[in-house]
């Protein structure tokens, strides 16, 4: 409960990997329409093993006139740079932003908002993808890239770290880490949110808190899009298999092994639509993940590994 006339504080959590996309992330926020009533401040994490983006951080420090806050979060693992924002953190809240968006102008306004009239834990907002014109037809028709929450059953039980609020005086919060041993495979914000669910915290949607993200080269490939969803399907798999045993656990796995060749029949019907053909397939893949992570499959790697087409960056 907001205690009137007292200044609260919102800081906004930039996790970093060798990309000089920050630059514009930055100034992205210090753009924004601040959201009365608060201070803002942000934090930037660098993950990389030596403080590369120290020095791009101190030089738009003395820039802009938002105040930034930078700490070296060694190494290729993105759990270790987002605990170090929460961290570092003392606010009332904590968003977070990737480091290769941009912040439309009320995206804060808006999450902030929401935050006040839902009392959620947790406030997601849109991820909006724009393509680069050598970006295939069909994935930029079909829009594969954008975010948004699932909802089930009028809920959203799960989330994203690429646009959210968190409320850190929130029980289900309170001592809350993301998972080391995902932060090299991907998943650890989904675990993040299903665990803080579980917990009794509340998840709710600002439409309207937009932020962009421009898809590069090596994302716009049916390959990449086909290796995250199956990811994607893995942490699903494990998540559900963690308290499924027995015949529980043969059951989900016949219904996601059941629901893959669905997807897979349901693509020949449509093969002459890309969009509609390859968002079939793409989700059966998702569901062969399911099922791979209720048997217990490692989930593959997806950051903290070179890639030869972004000379070393994070490949994802």
């Amino acid at each position: 409960m907001a205690v009137p006339g007292k200044i609260r504080r919102i800081d906004i959590g930039v996790c970093t990997f060798r990309r000089p996309e920050l630059a514009d992330t930055l100034r992205s926020l210090a753009a924004m329409e601040m959201p009365e009533g608060f201070d803002i401040g942000v934090i930037v994490a660098d993950n990389d093993d030596t403080p590369s983006a120290q020095a791009l951080v101190t030089a738009l420090s003395q820039e802009l006139t938002l105040p930034i806050r930078y700490r070296h979060a060694p190494a290729r693992n993105i759990s270790i740079a987002r605990n170090a924002c929460l961290d570092a953190s003392e606010a009332d809240f904590l968003a977070f932003i990737d480091d290769d968006e941009t912040a439309s102008p009320r995206w804060l306004a808006e999450l902030a908002a929401t935050a006040e009239t839902s009392g959620a834990t947790a406030v997601l907002g849109p991820v909006r993808a724009l393509y680069r014109p050598d970006a295939p037809a069909w994935m930029r028709s079909g829009d594969f890239h954008s975010t948004l929450p699932v909802w089930v059953r009028g809920e959203i039980h799960t989330g994203y770290t690429c646009n959210v609020l968190l409320a850190m005086g929130s029980d289900s919060l309170r001592g809350r880490r993301f998972s080391l041993a995902r932060g090299q495979t991907g998943g650890e914000d989904t675990e993040f949110f299903d665990q803080m669910y579980k917990s009794g915290g509340r998840i709710a949607f600002a439409g309207e808190a937009w932020v962009d993200e421009v898809v590069p080269r090596a994302r716009a490939a049916f390959d990449w899009l086909g290796r995250r969803r199956f990811r994607v399907g893995q942490t699903h798999g494990h998540l559900l298999g963690q308290n499924t045993a027995g015949v529980g656990l043969v059951k989900q796995v016949g219904l996601a092994t059941a629901k893959a060749l669905y997807c897979f029949a349901a693509a020949l019907p449509v093969v002459v639509s890309p969009v509609r053909r390859n968002r079939s397939v793409l989700r059966g893949i998702m569901h062969v993940g399911v099922v791979s992570g209720l048997v217990g499959v490692r989930e593959i790697r997806l950051y903290g590994q070179p890639s030869p087409d972004e000379g070393g960056k994070r490949a994802a």
